[in-house]
């Protein structure tokens, strides 16, 4: 059902995991990193274009991508050549996050079979259509609004009239956000000031439920983008179909410390679950940070609490199809690195450096996983 390989091309080794339950969608996420640290960036971009390509005519032959997020070192001197080279329709994400691995660029897809794809002329959200489900995703966006606050009332705005072109709410259909703060340790106050009132406007509060989400440092090439936002939302989903995670044995309510988001979330079909487990740290039930400046002991607790989170989900690990780990401190990668190699063997993950919302914490990982799951009363995806 799950499996796991890893091609290697040109200067680069590409990570697959795939899901397949013999219907028409399969799905896959595909990691791909750099193995040449020495090449220069156009040619590290031009070897993971190729990677991809090959995988898509290969490994993927038949799969229509949904999603992709590129990872740079240095956006203010590498967006444009991105911007420049893609010539494929999808939602994308590009993000000055620097790859960890001594590399200036790592990109990150997701892909499936059996969908129509357009970029949606009512909205401008990139839709992926099979049966009655309508996913819509966005990437990138962002404004020039005078502080963090601003742009991120701004985008949660401009993000609910697009919904509304599509029939949706933002209480309703959006599963997952992110958001990308530029210089997180100044900013991050006044996203969370925007999505607290956001929310509240719109019918999400601790009554009612928040939405899956990760907050993280990362930066655009224009440094007066003080916060990017990438999205995704079902249309045509049932609330009986949407559960939220909380593990309250090892994390707290997030409302708890005055943000609002949801520990995770998973949304069931006849035939499979999706779980969205949002940027976890090393935290306990009482919203204190675990463990502080022991970045090994912080690994460990922030991976027993996606474990607890996926269990609630009745998932594990080998259900996971993609990590993303962020690190605050670089020369903590030689220890994290060696610990998700023996931990995560047969996932694709990538490790960045980008500072997590609380000092305190030295590292966070977010994920997606999927399983089979049999529910006739429910729609297939």
């Amino acid at each position: 059902m799950n499996n796991y390989q890893t091609k290697t091309y040109d200067n680069t080794e590409a990570e697959i995991f795939t899901f397949c339950n013999d219907t028409e969608v399969s799905e896959a996420h595909v990691m791909i990193h750099v193995t040449d640290t020495a090449l220069p960036y156009r040619q590290q971009l031009e070897a993971i274009i190729g990677a991809f390509g090959q995988l898509r005519a290969d490994a993927l032959k038949g799969f229509e991508t949904v999603f992709k997020r590129y990872y740079l070192s240095d956006a203010s001197n590498q967006a444009d050549d991105i911007y420049a080279t893609e010539t494929e329709e999808c939602a994308m994400s590009v993000i000055e996050q620097p790859p960890l691995d001594g590399t200036k660029i790592a990109l990150w897809v997701y892909l499936m079979t059996g969908v129509q794809t357009e970029r949606s002329s009512d909205s401008g959200l990139y839709a992926v259509k099979h049966g009655c489900w309508k996913q819509l995703w966005g990437g990138s966006a962002h404004n020039l609004a005078a502080n963090s606050e601003q742009q991120t009332r701004l985008l949660f705005n401009e993000y609910i009239t697009q919904l509304e072109k599509e029939g949706c709410t933002l209480k309703d259909n959006c599963i997952r956000t992110w958001f990308f703060v530029n210089g997180i340790d100044l900013n991050y106050g006044g996203v969370v000031r925007a999505r607290n009132q956001v929310f509240f406007t719109q019918g999400l509060t601790t009554q009612t439920h928040f939405i899956a989400s990760t907050g993280i440092g990362g930066r655009q090439s224009d440094p007066n983008v003080l916060s990017q936002m990438d999205t995704y939302a079902i249309a045509g989903i049932r609330p009986e179909q949407i559960h939220y995670l909380y593990a309250p044995t090892h994390l707290n309510r997030t409302s708890d410390y005055g943000v609002s988001f949801e520990r995770g979330t998973y949304v069931d079909y006849a035939d499979r679950r999706h779980v969205f487990i949002s940027g976890t740290a090393s935290i306990n039930n009482e919203g204190q940070v675990m463990y502080p400046k022991d970045i090994v002991k912080q690994t460990a607790r922030m991976i027993e609490n996606v474990k607890v989170l996926l269990a609630e989900a009745d998932c594990t690990t080998a259900d996971i199809g993609q990590i993303s780990i962020y690190l605050r401190d670089i020369a903590d990668y030689g220890v994290v690195s060696k610990i998700f190699a023996e931990r995560f063997p047969h996932t694709p993950y990538v490790i960045v450096l980008a500072s997590v919302c609380r000092p305190g914490w030295l590292i966070e990982m977010e994920c997606m996983a999927v399983r089979e799951i049999n529910n006739p009363a429910l729609p297939t995806f």
